[in-house]
């Protein structure tokens, strides 16, 4: 093997105890995506030290996971676009620390877990990956990945899922696992949280079942992924009629109102409470352990799910679900569904190599013309799966826009 730094590889093998950076500076979502190319990484160099770089909204997802040595911090929203720092340069010198930082840790490799697709974000991209000195940059290339000495080709967003993408990263350095599962990390003392907020003082095996869990909120980046809360309402209440049980909504504090407003639409007699707010992220995965069912938009929550082995209802509109739907890893017996429309505009958030539009279009057509009858379909199917059958008999008809069941993503 050539010892120049800038030779192209397509793929290399590291020394048994490389010290590896993997850059992974996104939402707790995306984060949890790469949980299986960090499983890999572990499992093929159990000797290696392998330090993760993230965003301190995510930095807490995966504290306490024996497959990382060291989670580093850099707030990435600080350098987010070029006029940030054109009007405030000085910000460029809290990046001084943390190029010390990965200067002396004498990296074998980085690799960056992300698309190359906006020239600002390429840049700052660039400059992370330059400043470890690591020998090896490995990353997607999508025609901008120049700086990357030994590159994966990008075939554009939803040619592979997310998770995919950085398993290949991974195989780029000789990484591989036959454990494709999203994982969250958990205490005992958080599941036991768990327990405590969602049976409060009763005993879980007379408790009400089946528990189903909705999630109508989704990331601040694009609140255009939310399905209509009066339909969440409906969905609710309609599964309720059928099958009984309980309801509990999820979230962040900044979706209370949210809940409450969905709450106040319930027309049943549906048992429901909102834990918006309550717990942690980790608390929340432990919550979604327990639970018979999830109900939720693309967001990270619906992750999270998938993470838990929770039966998913993944409700998609403008954003690319081959990119981002629930991920099984085709692990035997983990059932997600996409339930989605299928019109030509759609996906117009992610699709190719191009960001699209985040917000989507002022009708929102992808979503506002999807119906209760989809989703109920879907959720049915996977109750009955789980023995939950209804008082009444299921509805025979099968929509056309019902989802089918995503046996890898």
């Amino acid at each position: 093997m050539s010892s120049s730094k800038d030779e192209q590889q397509q793929s290399i093998r590291l020394p048994a105890e490389a010290r590896l950076l993997v850059i992974k500076l996104a939402s707790l979502g995306d984060l949890l995506l790469a949980t299986p190319a960090l499983r890999a990484l572990r499992e093929t160099y159990p000797q290696a030290r392998i330090d993760l770089l993230v965003t301190p909204g995510s930095a807490d997802l995966l504290a306490g996971w024996e497959i990382i040595d060291e989670i580093i911090v850099l707030d990435k929203y600080l350098f987010d676009s070029p006029r940030q720092v054109l009007t405030d340069p000085l910000r460029l010198g809290r990046l001084f620390p943390l190029w010390q930082r990965l200067r002396s840790a004498h990296y074998d490799a980085v690799l960056l877990l992300h698309h190359l697709t906006l020239p600002f974000g390429r840049l700052k991209h660039q400059l992370l990956v330059r400043a470890t000195g690591a020998r090896w940059r490995v990353g997607l290339d999508n025609g901008h990945g120049w700086f990357l000495n030994v590159r994966v080709k990008d075939e554009g967003f939803g040619a592979m899922h997310e998770a995919d993408y950085n398993l290949a990263v991974a195989a780029a350095v000789g990484a591989h696992t036959s454990d494709r599962r999203l994982t969250v990390p958990l205490s005992e003392a958080e599941r036991e949280q768990a327990r405590c907020l969602l049976y409060m003082d009763e005993a879980p095996d007379p408790f009400m079942r089946p528990i189903i869990a909705m999630h109508p909120g989704s990331g601040s980046y694009s609140t255009a992924r939310r399905w209509a809360p009066e339909r969440f309402a409906a969905l609710a209440d309609t599964l309720y009629r059928e099958v009984g049980g309980q309801l509990v909504l999820l979230g962040g504090p900044e979706e209370g109102e949210l809940h409450q407003h969905i709450l106040s639409l319930l027309r049943s007699g549906l048992p429901a409470r909102s834990f918006a707010g309550k717990g942690s992220v980790k608390v929340t995965t432990a919550v979604l352990e327990q639970v018979d069912l999830f109900i939720g938009n693309d967001a990270g929550v619906m992750h999270l799910a998938a993470a838990a082995g929770t039966p998913t209802v993944a409700i998609f509109g403008l954003s690319n679900h081959r990119a981002w739907g629930p991920y099984t890893g085709g692990v035997p017996g983990r059932q997600a569904v996409v339930v989605r429309l299928d019109l030509p505009c759609m996906p117009c958030f992610y699709r190719g190599h191009e960001l699209g539009t985040p917000e989507g279009c002022a009708t929102r057509d992808c979503l506002a013309q999807l119906g209760v009858d989809p989703v109920a379909t879907a959720a049915r199917s996977l109750l009955l799966q789980a023995g939950y059958r209804p008082a009444s008999p299921l509805h025979t008809s099968q929509p056309s826009q019902a989802g089918t069941p995503n046996e890898d993503h």
